[in-house]
């Protein structure tokens, strides 16, 4: 389940700061949800495979959020925050768990 938890996070941060901005209006309690989200994803992979990949994770994570904006033009806000969000998870899946033995 560890194993899971960092995507479900950051997919989490990114779905859920973009609905609490738009159901509230507010957009930096959006940013708010989507940066506890980056700092929770943070300490978990920081855990699992230590600060630099941790720290190349967040910027994934980051960019992500900055690539839903210019895709959100093309395919629409909700795929386009979709299609980060699992980008997003993907990535921490492939690289925010160390191997198993």
């Amino acid at each position: 389940m560890s194993r899971l938890l960092a995507p479900i996070v950051t997919s989490a941060g990114l779905v859920g700061g973009f609905k609490t901005a738009r159901a509230t209006g507010n957009r930096p309690l959006g940013g708010a949800v989507l940066a506890a989200a980056g700092v929770g994803a943070f300490v978990l992979w920081r855990r699992e495979v230590g600060p630099a990949r941790a720290a190349a994770l967040t910027g994934v994570y980051l960019a992500a959020f900055g690539a839903s904006h210019p895709l959100a033009k093309k395919i629409g806000a909700w795929p386009a925050v979709y299609s980060v969000a699992g980008g997003t998870a993907l990535a921490s899946l492939l690289f925010g768990s160390a191997p198993r033995r």
